[in-house]
């Protein structure tokens, strides 16, 4: 990834988090855009230079752009990775890209050292969290919200 495109991937990819924590969270998406702009500027404190940030973009078989993967150090776990996000295009999605980015992403923590590789996933992902189970990823942990009322 060049530095204009970490900064039209960066702008794109606070906002796209912070709609998704709005949605799953409740919270004003305001506010949901300051958190996400505060942990992004966190992991990547140096850009693209960030030490142990892998932030690269997805190709089809002609060399265009159809997504983004950014992969890092776990933020708890000193052995391991995680996957901070993924994203294939829209019009693109279906035709593999996304399992061979999640494949891309276990060969840079195998290359790190790292003995493990963990994500993120909304429950409303429903497409994304066959596609990790297809991989061998299980679930750690679940939260899980019920809205009451109306």
């Amino acid at each position: 990834m060049t530095q204009v495109e970490f900064e039209m991937w960066q702008e794109h990819e606070v906002e796209a988090y912070a709609v998704d924590i709005a949605e799953a969270s409740g919270v004003p998406l305001d506010e949901a855009r300051r958190r996400s702009a505060t942990q992004t500027a966190e992991l990547l404190p140096d850009g693209l230079r960030t030490a142990g940030a892998h932030l690269l973009r997805i190709l089809d078989a002609e060399g265009g752009p159809v997504g983004v993967l950014w992969v890092g150090p776990h933020p708890r776990r000193p052995a391991a990775g995680w996957v901070y996000d993924i994203e294939i295009d829209e019009e693109r999605r279906g035709q593999g890209f996304g399992r061979a980015a999640m494949l891309a992403a276990e060969a840079v923590a195998a290359d790190e050292g790292w003995t493990a590789i963990g994500l993120n996933v909304f429950g409303r992902n429903v497409r994304a969290r066959a596609l990790y189970e297809s991989l061998g990823y299980a679930v750690d942990s679940l939260q899980m919200t019920k809205v009451l009322g109306g």
